[in-house]
């Protein structure tokens, strides 16, 4: 009978050990009773800016990218440092931009619903609407992400694959965070729209390997054009270019298609063609249909907003998303 009433006893526990974690996840519709207009908030102040700097869509997608491979999806990208040693301190992200709007959301949320909706789904939430509202896929974002209060700039430069990334380092950048190749080749496909700063590249034109040469890896003739029409130095760090020539505002497969060319602008993009896996994950890509590729784009983004997400009594809300302890 004793040995009957602990099996029971271990069952329970084991039970309970289940059920806290299943309750503590991302929900569709989280705040459906403790803010039910969160997400139409979100969406109507994305409608209603986005027109006027539709470049924010890509901007978005890469905060929110930057955002999940620190610490997972905390919002912890946001906060100031006073020392200059956050996460938006560091390399990778002294070019990302939103910081604004996204605050501007917050204060809009906070007017309505205060200390509710966090900073992490906002950033996930106005990424996705601001994807939709330039044409691109639309994919679904459970909420209920809490706030982290830790942001360190060298945690930022360690995690986030930067765009000089070889094949190797990519690979194992992305596994780091729960991501496979295809996940890799899939956002990768996000620098279908956006721009990037010379300084991004430009070792590809001029010190490839240190010894004034150029990325063999490159084509040619784009390579000429990029040295000729839009960075004439290697130490230009203002002038912005195209990620995927002739059609950055249009979330398509063109980049793809220019990948194929080797006339991928990063370092990055190229390294996606040296390994057959990735390189077939590309073609099949294109043999497919636009819609296809935003369907799987999805899952993928799906995928990455749940990295490493603090829910439950996890983290916090921060009533200001710059600020920490807020």
């Amino acid at each position: 009978m004793n040995y009957l009433r602990t099996i029971a006893l271990s069952l329970s526990l084991f039970l309970v050990g289940l059920v806290g974690p299943i309750q503590a996840q991302l929900q569709m519709n989280f705040y459906a009773n403790t803010c039910p207009n969160a997400e139409k908030i979100v969406q109507d102040f994305v409608s209603n800016h986005i027109s006027n700097a539709p470049s924010l869509a890509a901007a978005l997608l890469r905060m929110h990218f930057h955002d999940c491979f620190v610490r997972g999806c905390d919002g912890s990208v946001l906060i100031n440092s006073t020392s200059g040693n956050a996460e938006r301190d560091a390399t990778p992200n002294l070019t990302v931009r939103g910081f604004g709007f996204i605050e501007a959301i917050k204060t809009v949320l906070e007017a309505q619903c205060p200390g509710v909706v966090s900073c992490a789904d906002i950033i996930a939430l106005a990424s996705r609407d601001a994807v939709i509202f330039t044409g691109g896929p639309s994919w679904s974002v459970p909420t209920g992400r809490r706030d982290g209060r830790i942001s360190n700039a060298s945690e930022a430069l360690a995690n986030i694959p930067p765009p000089t990334s070889n094949f190797t380092n990519l690979q194992t950048l992305f596994a780091n965070q729960g991501l496979d190749l295809k996940d890799l080749v899939l956002l990768s496909g996000a620098h279908t729209i956006g721009v990037s700063h010379c300084s991004s590249f430009t070792n590809r034109l001029y010190n490839f390997t240190g010894r004034g040469d150029q990325d063999p890896a490159l084509d040619s003739q784009y390579a000429a054009n990029l040295k000729s029409r839009k960075c004439p130095s290697l130490n230009d760090n203002t002038t912005i270019v195209e990620m995927d020539p002739g059609s950055r505002k249009t979330f398509d497969l063109s980049y793809y298609q220019l990948l194929l060319k080797r006339r991928g602008l990063f370092q990055s993009d190229s390294a996606l063609t040296t390994n057959p896996t990735t390189l077939s994950n590309i073609n099949q890509i294109l043999k497919g249909s636009v819609e296809s590729f935003f369907s799987e784009f999805a899952k993928s983004m799906e995928k990455m907003g749940r990295i490493n997400v603090k829910t439950g009594s996890a983290g916090v809300v921060r009533r200001q998303c710059s600020v920490a302890n807020s």
